[in-house]
């Protein structure tokens, strides 16, 4: 009994292999015909690129040369560049008016984008494109993390976490940002620096937040000072208490002890005085700082450079774009012929 058990059990491991072979086998073949497939395409398209070679090579020709051409009489295209800060979240404006005067320089709506820029006509003629984006590395990104952490409470803290923060962080939300003019005249981005700034510095709305910045300043440091100024007297006061305890006369031994414990607690005063006077002192910098970084609504770091720099990318150039448009266009309607012969023959 137990011998035909055996045999049953090697004869069902036996068909378990079998099984397990051809299936093997089967995923074999199948990725054998798939790269097979796969080369006969590659041989296929090398077969066409080969039998219309000549006319690939016409096509780039005549791409590059009249590229050439193009290039020679287009006007020169020059790219200036300025960093900004703006205060009092007027990211969002700076946005939408440097996205309008792009709209004006696409539409060619000359007029109304010199009057916007307090430019010439001619000199807005010139302005091809004009663009703004953040300007942060992620050094930058885990400081303004830092500062907007600090502005929670402890429980919103523990809730927050900086691949969250990164997950809600757009362009407007960047410390500094990059406003680019692409135009014809090197020197037309310089003009309109002064009017891109103004036009911010005269929203009346970022006018009234700055006021109010600056009144707030004004009387933290007053209060600050006045604290200072009471610490700076309690000093003074508990080192005449010292000098008055040195003169009075020793003359028991209880007197002395008290004397002693006397000058051990103004001793600690004075400490304590000194860490408020420290930290007073901490707050006045920080207010400073905070003076400096908001005496404009829109800080310029970087101005824009009294020249453009010529543009002058390869992949810019029509004598790189041309040919490779008309060598793809040849390779588009070669494609399209070869498919309609194979269509009409494939019945046959």
């Amino acid at each position: 009994m137990s011998n035909k058990e055996n045999t049953s059990e090697e004869i069902d491991l036996g068909q378990l292999f079998k099984l397990i072979g051809e299936v093997f086998n089967r995923f074999l073949l199948f990725i054998e015909n798939i790269f097979k497939r796969l080369f006969h395409c590659i041989i296929m398209f090398l077969r066409f690129i080969r039998v219309h070679f000549f006319k690939f090579v016409i096509a780039g020709v005549i791409g590059v040369a009249m590229g050439w051409y193009w290039d020679s009489v287009s006007e020169p295209i020059y790219r200036s560049s300025m960093i900004v800060e703006p205060n009092f979240n007027s990211a969002q404006q700076l946005y939408n008016n440097v996205e309008f005067y792009n709209e004006l320089a696409e539409e060619k709506a000359y007029k109304t984008l010199a009057s916007a820029l307090k430019i010439s006509d001619k000199e807005a003629s010139s302005i091809k494109k004009v663009t703004i984006e953040s300007y942060s590395d992620q050094t930058q990104k885990i400081r303004q993390f830092s500062e907007f952490i600090k502005e929670l409470d402890t429980i919103s803290q523990k809730e927050v976490d900086y691949q969250d923060y990164l997950k809600n962080f757009n362009d407007i939300n960047s410390k500094f940002h990059k406003i680019e003019f692409k135009s014809s005249n090197a020197i037309v981005a310089k003009k309109c620096q002064n009017a891109i700034v103004r036009s911010i510095e005269n929203n009346s709305y970022f006018s009234t937040r700055k006021t109010t910045n600056d009144l707030n300043i004004d009387l933290n440091e007053r209060t600050i000072k006045d604290q200072l100024n009471q610490v700076d007297s309690l000093k003074q006061f508990y080192q005449e208490l010292k000098l008055l305890e040195l003169k009075k006369p020793e003359n028991t031994s209880t007197t002395s002890i008290n004397l002693a414990s006397e000058s051990k607690a103004l001793d600690r005063s004075e400490i304590t005085l000194l860490d408020r006077s420290k930290e007073l002192s901490s707050e006045i910098r920080a207010l400073n700082t905070r003076k400096a970084n908001t005496e404009n609504i829109i800080n310029v770091i970087s101005d824009f450079p009294n020249k453009g720099g010529l543009v002058n990318e390869f992949f810019a150039k029509k004598k790189v774009l041309l040919p490779l448009f008309l060598i793809g266009l040849t390779l588009l309607f070669l494609g399209v012929l070869s498919l309609n012969r194979y269509l009409k023959n494939y019945n046959s």
